[in-house]
């Protein structure tokens, strides 16, 4: 069985960059918009509308393991398309476990791949530090005030935390559900990575 690291992170966390730099330093796979690209190969649909629904953009849940036909009054085209994309995120991400070693970045990814034993991490951080991250990183932040900026990675991640406990029935950021939680706050990402990466080198 190949080894699947999976990270679940807070918007401004920096998990995103832990993901990416511990599966360089591992020699290992890394998706994260891969996940994306391949959901829209797969489904014949644009990019963007997969990324909207995937990055829970959008206020309309459906279950990602669908066992189930969902019915409604008539055939409703959205709800095909949903209920198409969460059902294929499922596959795509068993897919790519299953190919070789990989990091696999949010998507409730240790959900989906707990049949293969992934060691789970979560990333958080107190919000000065994640809007210090977003200033950083991100130019479409920079006209955002304090305020403003403040309310959208809460907003983020209310609605992490509510597609999270939709799709699992668990609670986002609980440690129960990871192997290791990680409060970057005060850490520099950097270093973190390679501190993570031999630790799976010698321990894993």
């Amino acid at each position: 069985m190949n080894k699947i690291i999976t990270i679940g992170r807070e918007f401004g966390s920096g998990g995103r960059e832990i993901g990416k730099r511990l599966a360089e330093h591992l020699g290992i796979a890394y998706y994260d918009k891969e996940i994306v690209q391949e959901i829209s190969k797969r489904t014949q649909l644009a990019e963007s509308y997969v990324h909207q629904i995937v990055e829970q953009k959008s206020e309309i849940f459906f279950p990602i393991t669908v066992g189930r036909t969902l019915h409604t009054g008539g055939s409703d085209y959205m709800l095909r398309h949903y209920t198409s994309v969460y059902a294929e995120q499922a596959n795509v991400l068993r897919d790519m476990a299953e190919q070789s070693d990989c990091v696999i970045v949010g998507r409730c990814g240790d959900y989906i791949l707990k049949d293969q034993n992934p060691f789970r991490i979560f990333v958080y951080s107190d919000i000065a530090s994640k809007m210090a991250r977003c200033r950083e990183k991100a130019d479409e932040h920079e006209h955002l005030s304090d305020r403003e900026l403040e309310k959208m990675i809460r907003r983020i991640d209310k609605n992490r935390a509510k597609y999270y406990r939709y799709y699992t029935g668990q609670r986002w950021g609980a440690h129960a559900n990871y192997d290791m939680c990680i409060n970057t706050s005060s850490l520099p990402i950097k270093e973190l990575a390679e501190a993570l990466a031999h630790l799976f080198n010698s321990k894993l």
